[in-house]
C-alpha cells in the first residue's frame, strides 16, 4: 500500500511539473513572434541558465594546484563517496554542484568527472563487498538476479536521460529532481525507522533469552551461556569471494556494457537526429529488453513453481512475488533510475538503492548490489566522456582516487558500527541523508541558476532536439 501510494505521488507530482512547463513555453511562444530569439536564447539555457562568458560549447578547467577550493572539494567529495556507496546511491547530486560551485568546472565536465568519481567508489566498494559474507544466509552477498533484472533498464534509463536534459528547460529538471529525491528520501527514512523498531525488538527478545534458560528438568538458569554443538565453520578470504563472484552474471553484464558502449561511441560520431543515429540509438532497446526479458522469464517461471509448491523461501534476495505487475514496476522504476541518472549525471542509484529496500531485499545485500550495478552504468559513461576528451585527465585521476579511498573506507567503517551496534538500519538512514542532502543542494543551485534565467529573459520552454546539441 505504502509503496502504490509512493508511485501515485510520483505520477501525479511529475504530471503537474510537465503540464506547468508546457504552460510556460505556450506562455513565452505568445508573447514572443520571433523565433530567432528562441534560438539564440536556447544556446544558453542548456548549460542550466549561465551567462554569455558561460557558454555550454565553453570548457572551463581550472588547474590542478594546491588550493582552499582543492581542500575542500577533497573534503566533500570523500564524504560524499563514503556516504553515498555505502547507501548504493553514488553521490552525484552531491558531485555535480560540488566541482561547478566550488572547484570551478563547467556543467558538462562536472558531470563527467561525477562519474568517474562515482565509477571509483563503486569499484572500490564492490571489491570490498566481495570479500566479505552474507549477513544471513550461505549466498552471494550481491543479488545477481537483481543486478540482471535492472541493469538493462538503467542504461536504457540513461539514454533517455540525456535526452531529456537537452529538451528539458533547467527549471523543470531541478522540480522534477527535488519531488523525486524528497520522496525517495522520505519514504527511506520511513523505512529505516521501521527497520530500527524491528532491530529493538529482535535485540530485547535475544536479550531475555541470553539471561534466562530453563534446562530439561524445568529449572530455571540464570545468565547462563551455551557453545554450540556444532561449531560454526569459518570460511576464508578465498571461499567467501568464491562464493560472492558470480562468472555467468558478470559475463552476461560485461557483454551489455559492451553492446551499450559500442553503440553509444558508434552513435556519437554521426549527425544528430539522421538516420542512422536513430537507428543505433533503437537499437539499444533490443539488447535491454533480451536480457531484461530472460531474466524477467527466469524469476516469474521459478516464483510460480515455488508458489505451487507451497514453498515460501524467496527466489532471490528480495521477499515480493514475482508477478507480472511487479516485474513491470521494477522495469518502469529501472527505467526512471537511468532517466535520473542521464538527467543529473549519477549513477542512478537515487532510485536503485531504494527500490531494492521497498522489495524486501535487506540493507547490507541492497548496497552491494546497488553498488555493483552502479559500477558498470558509470564506467560506461566514464569511457564515452574519456573518448569525446569531456573531462582533464589530472583531475578526474585525483577525484577518482579520492573517492577510491572514501568508497573502501566508508564501507569498512560502516559494516565496523552496524556489526557491533547490530543495526543495519543505520545503511537506510545514510541512504536518506544522501538523497535528502542532494535535493536540498540540488534545490538551492536549481533556484538560483533559474532565478539567473529570469533575470536575463532566457527561454524557459522546451527545447529542439536535434538544433540544441
Amino acid at each position: 500500500m505504502a509503496t502504490r501510494g509512493f508511485v501515485l505521488y510520483l505520477l501525479t507530482a511529475f504530471s503537474v511539473a510537465v503540464f506547468s512547463a508546457f504552460f510556460v513555453n505556450n506562455l513565452q511562444n505568445n508573447t514572443n513572434n520571433t523565433s530567432s530569439s528562441f534560438l539564440s536564447s536556447s544556446k544558453n539555457s542548456i548549460d542550466f541558465g549561465t551567462t554569455e562568458e558561460e557558454r555550454p560549447d565553453k570548457k572551463t578547467w581550472p588547474p590542478l594546484v594546491f588550493s582552499w577550493r582543492i581542500v575542500l572539494a577533497t573534503i566533500i567529495g570523500f564524504l560524499g563517496s563514503a556516504c553515498g556507496t555505502v547507501g548504493g546511491v553514488g553521490g552525484g547530486g552531491i558531485f555535480v554542484p560540488m566541482l561547478t560551485l566550488i572547484v570551478g568546472f563547467d556543467t558538462k565536465s562536472a558531470a563527467a568527472i561525477s562519474k568517474c568519481m562515482i565509477m571509483g567508489a563503486s569499484a572500490s566498494s564492490v571489491w570490498y563487498n566481495i570479500r566479505v559474507p552474507h549477513p544471513c544466509r550461505q549466498v552471494s552477498i550481491i543479488d545477481y538476479d537483481l543486478a540482471l533484472l535492472f541493469q538493462p533498464m538503467l542504461m536504457l534509463g540513461i539514454t533517455l536521460g540525456v535526452a531529456l536534459s537537452v529538451v528539458f528547460p533547467y527549471w523543470l529538471i531541478t522540480v522534477l529532481i527535488i519531488i523525486l529525491f524528497l520522496g525517495t528520501s522520505s519514504r527511506s527514512f520511513v523505512k529505516g525507522i521501521e527497520m530500527w523498531k524491528e532491530e529493538t525488538i529482535m535485540k530485547k527478545a535475544m536479550a531475555e533469552r541470553q539471561s534466562t534458560h530453563v534446562n530439561s528438568r524445568g529449572e530455571l538458569l540464570i545468565d547462563a551461556e551455551y557453545e554450540p554443538l556444532v561449531p560454526k565453520e569459518e570460511k576464508s578470504k578465498w571461499q567467501i569471494m568464491k562464493l560472492n563472484l558470480n562468472p555467468k552474471g558478470i559475463l552476461v553484464l560485461l557483454l551489455v556494457w559492451i553492446c551499450f558502449l559500442v553503440l553509444q561511441i558508434t552513435k556519437n560520431d554521426l549527425r544528430t537526429c539522421s538516420t542512422w543515429y536513430w537507428v543505433l540509438t533503437l537499437l539499444q532497446l533490443p539488447v535491454a529488453i533480451l536480457v531484461f526479458g530472460y531474466e524477467t522469464v527466469k524469476l516469474y517461471k521459478e516464483s510460480k513453481k515455488r508458489r505451487i509448491e507451497g514453498n515460501t523461501e524467496a527466489v532471490c534476495e528480495a521477499s515480493i512475488q514475482w508477478t507480472v505487475l511487479n516485474l513491470a514496476f521494477c522495469a518502469l522504476c529501472g527505467i526512471l533510475g537511468g532517466t535520473v541518472g542521464g538527467l543529473l549525471g549519477s549513477g542512478g542509484g537515487f532510485i536503485l538503492g531504494p527500490l531494492l529496500l521497498e522489495i524486501g531485499v535487506i540493507p547490507q545485500v541492497a548496497s552491494a548490489t546497488a553498488t555493483f550495478v552502479m559500477m558498470f552504468s558509470s564506467s560506461l559513461s566514464v569511457v564515452e566522456f574519456y573518448l569525446l576528451k569531456r573531462f582533464p585527465i589530472p583531475y578526474a585521476l585525483y577525484m577518482t582516487l579520492v573517492s577510491v579511498l572514501a568508497g573502501f573506507w566508508g564501507q569498512f567503517l560502516v559494516r565496523k558500527v552496524v556489526a557491533i551496534l547490530r543495526r543495519a538500519s543505520i545503511i537506510v538512514f545514510i541512504l536518506s541523508g544522501v538523497i535528502f542532502t542532494s535535493a536540498l543542494v540540488m534545490g538551492v543551485v536549481g533556484v538560483l541558476k533559474s532565478v539567473r534565467m529570469i533575470e536575463h529573459h532566457e527561454f524557459m520552454g522546451f527545447l529542439n532536439f536535434c538544433t540544441s546539441q
